[in-house]
């Protein structure tokens, strides 16, 4: 048998409810008067621990552990990561081990930073989460090796699952199969969403987006724009366009992907929002309902929010925003709203 070239040959562990909801944004889109605005709700895709982003990448890493027989799931990621309180939820639901070590990544006052929100429901959910002093960066850390070594050590079977499930063999899996999701939506709704925007950090959401449609051989231009959150675009660009490459390829795609990576809304640091940020948040939520947090998809949507008023995107585009869920974090963020 050879390599897999099709989605429906890698072992998924369901996790999701099924498809993401996908819903147009009426007031949102009258407000900016230009391009059409929808939204794909990966913040309501599961009914583990609010679900997100994360959730659709750990079906397939998921399944993977489960095989290879492995007995703890060890991740990686910030203080209020929302990746790293998606794997202690999924470990619980699969019957596994959590491990997370989680960095000070960002530097924010709060006086409950570190005991709301996502670690909180890491804690609930029963991971054992250690508290680690390090700065940002999207990179294989210290820190996370050695809590593999030691569970090794101590007779278990670690499986390594990196920041953001992105740096990893099937960690652009997930939204390939989202390309696929949406493009059976459109075809049901009768629309064609030729912008999507989707913030990027640790790169496997977009990448998986780009190596999925390029895995459908699409006759129209569809334009798939991430909203750097990282402010370290050049790392977090040339991750993007190494996991869509290797995507591409499990998949049995060789040809050439572009990467359209927009560096101008991630407020010059990582996790601290500015006023662009918190004035989108405030937008999206007295138009839509709609909760965004300060670190992801505040940034995101504060991009969306300017290139549709400012006509950057035309009038007559039809958006698609990818909602990738983290409204847990905003509880670690309550002196921006007090």
């Amino acid at each position: 048998m050879g390599a897999p070239t099709s989605l429906d040959d890698f072992e998924r562990y369901p996790l999701l409810f099924g498809p993401s909801p996908v819903h147009r944004l009426d007031r949102l889109t009258a407000h900016l008067g230009g391009a059409a605005v929808w939204a794909k709700r990966e913040d309501c895709n599961s009914g583990i621990a609010f679900g997100g982003n994360k959730t659709r990448k750990l079906e397939y890493l998921v399944a993977d552990a489960i095989a290879q027989g492995c007995d703890t799931l060890v991740s990686i990621g910030g203080v209020q990561s929302n990746h790293t309180r998606q794997v202690a939820a999924v470990a619980a639901r699969a019957g596994l081990k959590c491990v997370l070590v989680q960095e000070s990544w960002v530097d924010w006052p709060d006086a409950v930073y570190d005991k709301v929100g996502n670690i909180l429901i890491s804690r609930l959910a029963g991971a054992e989460v250690r508290l680690v002093k390090a700065g940002f960066g999207i990179g294989f850390k210290e820190s996370w090796e050695q809590a593999l070594d030691e569970i090794r050590e101590r007779g278990g079977k670690p499986y390594a699952i990196p920041a953001g499930a992105s740096d990893h063999r099937l960690g652009g899996l997930g939204f390939a199969r989202w390309a696929a999701e949406v493009a059976v939506q459109e075809r049901e709704l009768g629309v064609h969403f030729d912008t999507i925007i989707v913030c990027s950090v640790t790169g496997s959401t977009q990448a998986g987006m780009i190596a999925g449609f390029a895995a459908l051989e699409e006759d129209r231009p569809r334009r798939i724009l991430g909203i750097d959150g990282s402010a370290k675009p050049t790392e977090t660009r040339d991750q993007i366009a190494r996991i869509a490459r290797n995507t591409a390829s499990l998949l049995g795609v060789e040809r050439e992907l572009d990467v359209e990576l927009d560096e101008r809304y991630h407020a010059g640091i990582y996790g601290i929002p500015d006023e662009q940020t918190l004035d989108a948040m405030k937008l999206a939520a007295r138009t839509e309902g709609m909760v965004t947090d300060p670190v992801y998809e505040g940034k995101s949507m504060a991009g969306l929010i300017d290139l549709v008023s400012r006509k950057e995107i035309p009038a007559g585009s039809t958006v698609l925003y990818a909602h990738l869920g983290g409204q847990p974090a905003l509880n670690g963020y309550s002196a921006l709203f007090s």
